[in-house]
């Protein structure tokens, strides 16, 4: 019995140096597999009432209004431009609000301007740096 205590520590310590030997020691922001970033970024709009606004993570995660309504999705970077994908909104009716952001199928920027397209690739609005 007692050689089998003995050995414990040594085995132990013997899969350890195998694990860290199989790290590549790289952190996963250098991997060849992580994207460049997601170049729509950050928060577009204004946060005034009636005002559309969108705030979109590095993961491609997003939500905002289009001045009336409540929206949230996930998209994913495509090249130089963001793809919005399919996003739940609500569908409330406000009078005099222009939500044209709704209709949003991706985006592209330059420089502190977000430019948004619909799915049929028109320039449908654009939004400025927050």
């Amino acid at each position: 019995m007692r050689t089998r205590n003995a050995l414990a520590p040594v085995l132990a310590l013997t899969a350890a140096l195998a694990l860290a030997g199989c790290s590549s020691g790289a952190s996963p922001t250098s991997s060849p597999t992580t994207p460049a970033g997601n170049p729509v970024a950050g928060s577009w709009g204004q946060e005034n009432t009636g005002k559309p606004s969108i705030t979109i993570a590095e993961d491609g995660s997003f939500n905002g209004t289009d001045g009336c309504n409540s929206m949230a999705g996930h998209g994913k970077v495509a090249g130089d431009r963001f793809e919005l994908g399919a996003f739940r909104i609500t569908l409330m009716a406000c009078k005099g609000v222009d939500t044209w952001l709704s209709r949003a199928a991706s985006a592209s920027r330059a420089g502190d301007t977000l430019t948004l397209f619909d799915k049929g690739g028109t320039q449908i609005g654009t939004l400025d740096k927050r």
